[in-house]
Order: C-alpha cells, then structure tokens, then sequence
C-alpha cells in the first residue's frame, strides 16, 4: 500500500456561515488516488491499527446515531475522505477543541472530496487537519506513528492560538443561544475581543473592557495610593508605609508592631510579597527581593487569615474564592525540591499556562516560598524526617469557592472598594479568618484591588460550585437583553448587487444613519470611500463591522464570496437576493446543478435573524422557494404586482413591493401606499430598463424593513445618480 497516497488540492478557510454550517470550516479539496478503489474494509488490519492509533474513535457516532457507528462503517467499507474528516475532528477533540461539524462530500472529479470539519482556529485545524492525513496514511500503509506526541504538539499550538479561558468564557456566554451577541477577535493570537457589532459593539481584553479606566487600573497598581483612597472612604485596610531601604523598612516594621508583610507597591500576581515577618534579618531579606518586583516596596500590618479573592463586576459581588497553603510532608528520603514535585506539583491541577487553575512552585524562581522553607530551618536540598510538615507556600492560588459564605457586610465592603477605585470588573483581595463575619470583627482588612482579575479561579474551583462570571460580565455590558447588534444588510444574486447596495446606502445615510458599505465599488464609510479597490469580500466586509461609527452595514457577498470565503457577520437584519442566473455560476468551484445553486444562495436567507427580513425577487421561483427557510419576515419585489406569489403574500399579510401603472408601491393586506412614479426615477430611464427598476424595487422594500419613511426612499430615488 506504500504506492497509495492522499493529496490536499486546496485548503479554504470559510470565516463565517457558508454552505455548510453557520460556524467557520476548513474545506479541504482531497484527492485520494488509487485509494478510491479501496474502501476501509478492503486494507487488512486498517480497521483495528487506526482504533489502536486513536480508542476514542469508538465514541464517535456517525451516521448510525450511537457510539461506535464510525468503526461500523469502517467495518463495512468507508472510504479515506470520510474517515479523514472523522481523524481531524478526533485529534482536535484530543488537542482541546471537543466536538464539532464535519461533512465529507464526492465531487465531479473520481476519487475526488471535500473534507469539511469545524475550524476553532485556521491554524491549529490546519494542522489537525495535515496530522489526521498523516495518522491515516500510516494506518493504511501498516507503519508507526507518533499519536502521544502528536497530540502534545496540537495541544501546544491550540493553547498558544486559541482565546484563553477567561475571554473564552466570556466569548460563549455573549454568543450562547440566550443572548447570540456577535463577536469578532481582533488579534489573531491574542485576547482582544470586540462583542457586538459596529456603533453598538464593546471590546474585552481577557477581563477587562473597555470601560475600564486607564486612571482606575493606574490607581490599582499603585499600591499605596489605593491604600490612601480606600482608608480615607471608611474601608478596612491594614496600616503601612512606603519604605525607601531595608533599613527603613526595619523601622516601619518597628512603628507598625510584628508580624509585617513587605510587598512591591506596584506588583501583580503576588509576585514579591512577603507575609508573617518576624525579624528584622526577614524584614530585610524580604525588602532585597520585593524591591526587584516593582519601583518601591511598602510595608504593612500582617492580617491573620486565609487570602480571599473577591470578583466584583458592575458594583455587585460575583464569586468569591479562598486561597490555600501549599506543604509537603517529609519520608526521611526526599529532598525539600523533590517532595514539592511529587506532592504538590504533580497535581494535574498545576501548570504554567493559562489554563491550569494552580501555579507550579519551583523554589529556584520563589523567592518568597525559599523564605518560608528557610524561615522553618531548611533548604531547597534538605531532607525532612518522616511525618515532618513543611510549609511551602502560606498564601497560594485561590481554589474553594466560597462565593455563598461572604457575610453582606463585606461584599458591600468589596463593591465599595471597586467603586472608589473606578473599576467596572476588578478582583479585590481581603485577608481574615472567617469569610462569613464582618472584617470589623475580625481585624480583616482588604490588601489589593486588582484590575483585569483573572476568571479561572471562579470557573474551575478545586472545591465548591463553579461560578458563572463570564455570563455576569456580559449582563453588565449588554444589559436588558441587548445584543449588540447594529442592522447588518446582506445582498446577495446573480446580478445588480452593487447598485442595490449604493442606492440602499443612500437611503440609509439620507435617513441620519452612519452607514458602512462594502461592495464590488469600494469600501465606503458615510460619504467618504475608504478603498476603491473590489471591496464585496469577508476582510472589507469585517472591517465595516469592526468600525464603531457605523450605525448600519452594507455588505454585498458574491456566490464566490459565499463558496471561498463565507459570511462576515454572523446573522443579519435584511438578506437581500436579487435574482439567480444559473449560466454565470456553473462551473464555479464544482457547481454544476440547480440544487447547488440553491444551496449557495440559501445561505444568505439562512442567517437574517428572527425580527429580520428576506428581501426576494418574486419573479424567480427558486428565490420564492427559499421564503420558507427564513427565519424574520419575507418582503417580496417584482416589477409586476399581480404575480401569483406576490397576491398569495400579501393576502396571507405579508409585505411587497410592485410596480401598479408605472407606480412604485409599498403594499401590504392592510393597504397600498404609493412612493414615487419610475417616471421620477432617472437611472431606470422611465422605467424603460427593466433590471435597474428591479434594482430599486429591492433597495425600497429593504429600507422599508429598515423601517424608514416612504418620503426619504422616495428622496432617495429621485435623486440617485445614473451612473
């Protein structure tokens, strides 16, 4: 079998809803060879090699709807296309990425396919996508393959491409059936998010927004001046001064009474900050290292306790989690390094990205851990007696939520503190002894507000029930249901896209409304044309979407587009689809049948969102099949008024706009208002071109669904230039 071959003859990146799915896909163009002539249950051993590769391929269901449908089919002969699709979709699920569409279909071409799988990201299922090709190969050709280190490096890669765990999850809660707020990332690698689309959008960058003060973060990172403001507003926080050398550091020790904390003024993430100093050799010790964390070092009351993190999002307590200390027990052989890996950081918990919701401890980079061992009588290289407990860390990561035991009195406490600082999302750290009284009982204080806190703490608690706080954050951002939404105006069809598209602009822009149009004549922002260059793709098309000014966006989307690229945007108020010429599109890309054809278009009737409406040209019976596929309201156009579909619409009450003796009307069961005479309307020379006063028989009925006056469309008419 080493002859038999699989070849990628091209790779597509469909970013937004196309014909397959309404999520983005790789299509891949396969061509299998000579392995056409051999169906998976022809290859001895092929079967039982590639469930040794990958077991969990038993759990995928296939066509037969139960776990181990796929290896059914392979079983009974499959062919490399089809089990293709079920490996890429199976390594990404390893690598991170559960679930998602796949779809393996034959083209014209014998031993020819495209391979469809959902893309979390291009790159990664890219690369899941060579790797499943690779694995496979190596199953029918009986050879070894590395699965374990495989896996690891798409794992790697997903880790370092995909959003991390706090946007993520602020990511699906805005897109989640319930909300359906669009978003868009703005960095390819990175964690900068926009919700929402246009005028109407906001942006997140891990957990902060953009309505999070420069001032306010400012303020959080100095630590003292936090302290100030926080003391001078009545809020409980432990008494301390900036230092300026150890020695100075040693007196403030004196002033405040032992035990102290010594900690950067301007740190983060706990970096540098010493607790429980009794000494002035800690005290000093403790100053060396903190004063290399940030630009000052400030020392302060200890406050016996546990560390509490406490989310506070929009002025109200979201989660709440304690913090833990990390220790090892001696066996009388193990060094103090070696028991910290086998006891601590070998819990699967711990890890250094983003995703583990514990820090490794690596005493050789803790400064603050080596202090604690020292301060017990040990180094790194030591060897406790058997039983012996040695405390490694006393204040480490949050891991119990105790969201439900904070006592009302200090989540106000905690809200309170947000607010003087000015932070809409913000992770106020607290010391005491019981979360459940008030801190004035206890002498607890609050010792940090940190801006941009981190969510997996409350997302994956190593005890206690896990907290919605994405969700929490995107209520406070799109309050009351809103979804972010700006009208978004797709136009799609064989012919007069671009006029439809720059004659709805006009109409738009006349009606007050900031408008952004791609089309096949530029990209344009109100009047003014920002690229002159073909601009009816998905990039231009984003980039209206991504603009804050545009109130409305116009985007004309080609049957290429569709098939290369897929959607920009998400769902749409109005799906406008102006006629379909079956001999322009054959031959395109495989297409070759009406159904085909059908499938293409479709796709913009398929997105317009449930308050929304199909704009369809009644005159073409494949655009009035489609009027049952959408989900909003169908409005449809046609220069004769007395076409059947357009009598049975209107009296089932539907909405249409016709033509009556040379008379442009809005008509509906209820009644008929006239806008304008085609006499009146230079570019379709008096009516005379038949396919310009179909043009403005659609740009009409969409600004109607738009909601804009029969006046300002019949301005708009009279006036749009012949061009």
């Amino acid at each position: 079998m080493k002859s038999k071959d699989i070849k990628f003859l091209e790779i597509r990146y469909l970013r937004g809803p196309n014909i397959w799915t309404y999520r983005p896909v790789i299509e891949a163009l396969v061509d299998i060879g000579d392995l056409e002539d051999f169906p998976s249950n022809t290859i001895p051993g092929f079967t039982e090699r590639l469930a040794a590769f990958l077991p969990s391929l038993a759990e995928h269901r296939c066509s037969y709807g139960e776990p181990g449908g796929f290896l059914r089919r392979l079983q009974e002969g499959t062919w490399p296309a089809h089990i293709l699709e079920h490996v890429t979709l199976e390594l990404q699920n390893l690598a991170g990425m559960p679930g998602g569409f796949g779809k393996a279909r034959e083209t014209s071409s014998r031993g020819v396919y495209k391979v469809v799988v959902r893309a979390w990201h291009e790159e990664v299922t890219r690369s899941c996508l060579y790797a499943g090709r690779d694995l496979l190969l190596a199953a029918i050709r009986d050879e070894a393959f590395d699965v374990a280190g495989t896996v690891e490096r798409l794992a790697d890669l997903a880790e370092r491409r995909l959003l991390g765990p706090s946007t993520g999850c602020i990511v699906e809660a805005a897109t989640a059936k319930d909300r359906r707020i669009p978003f868009i990332r703005l960095l390819p690698t990175g964690n900068l998010v926009q919700l929402g689309y246009g005028a109407r959008s906001r942006r997140i960058w891990t957990a902060e927004s953009d309505r999070t003060s420069a001032i306010a973060e400012g303020i959080s990172r100095d630590k003292d001046l936090a302290k100030t403001l926080l003391a001078s507003c009545g809020v409980p926080v432990p008494e301390g001064r900036l230092v300026e050398d150890a020695g100075d550091a040693w007196d403030a020790a004196e002033d405040i009474g032992l035990p102290v904390v010594v900690k950067p003024s301007d740190g983060n993430h706990a970096r540098g900050v010493f607790t429980n100093l009794m000494t002035r050799a800690e005290v000093e010790s403790a100053y060396a290292a903190a004063v290399e964390e940030g630009s000052g070092v400030i020392v302060e009351r200890y406050v016996r306790g546990s560390e509490h993190r406490l989310l506070v999002i929009g002025g109200k307590l979201a989660a709440a989690a304690r913090g833990e200390t990390a220790t090892v027990v001696g066996d009388g052989r193990s060094t103090i390094d070696q028991l910290i890996d086998l006891q601590i950081n070998s819990d699967p918990r711990r890890g250094a990205a983003e995703e583990f919701p514990l820090d490794v401890i690596l005493l050789a980079e803790n400064p603050v851990a080596r202090l604690e061992v020292a301060r017990q009588g040990f180094a790194p290289d030591s060897v406790p007696e058997a039983g012996r407990e040695v405390l490694i860390v006393r204040s480490g990561n949050h891991t119990d939520d105790v969201t439900d035991l904070v006592h009302p009195e200090t989540a106000a406490t905690v809200a309170l503190a947000a607010g003087i600082v000015g932070l809409d999302i913000c992770g106020v750290d607290l010391v005491c002894e019981d979360i459940s009284r008030p801190l004035d009982e206890q002498r607890g204080a609050i010792v940090e507000v940190n801006a941009g806190p981190g969510l997996l703490m409350h997302l994956k608690p190593a005890n206690g029930q896990p907290r919605p706080v994405g969700r929490a954050i995107v209520d406070e951002l799109f309050p009351d249901g809103d979804d972010g939404r700006i009208p978004v105006v797709g136009i799609s069809g064989s012919r007069g896209k671009t006029t439809v598209a720059r004659l709805l602009a006009s109409i738009v822009g006349l009606s007050g409304r900031n408008t952004g149009l791609a089309c096949s004549s530029g990209l344009f922002v109100g009047r003014r044309r920002i690229d002159a260059g073909d601009s009816a793709n998905w990039g231009s098309a984003n980039r209206i979407l991504m603009n804050r000014t545009v109130e409305t966006a116009i985007v004309e989307n080609g049957c290429d587009s569709i098939l290369t690229e897929g959607l920009a945007y998400d769902r749409c108020q109005i799906g406008i689809l102006t006629n379909v010429e079956a001999e322009r599109h054959f031959g395109l890309h495989d297409l070759s049948t009406a159904e085909q054809l059908f499938t293409v278009f479709r796709t913009q009737v398929d997105v317009v969102l449930p308050g929304g409406a199909a704009v369809l040209n009644a005159s073409q019976p494949m655009l009035v099949d489609m009027a049952p596929l959408c989900d909003g309201e169908v409005i449809f156009f046609a220069a004769d008024g007395e076409l059947p579909a357009v009598v049975d619409h209107r009296g089932r009450g539907g909405r249409a706009v016709f033509v009556r003796d040379g008379e442009v009307v809005f008509g509906s069961r209820e009644r008929d208002t006239v806008i304008t005479s085609l006499r009146a309307i230079p570019f379709t020379d008096g009516g005379r071109i038949a396919a310009q006063v179909d043009n403005a028989l659609a740009a009409a009925a969409a600004a109607w669904a738009l909601g804009i006056g029969p006046e300002i469309v019949r301005t708009a008419l009279e006036t749009a230039a012949n061009d």
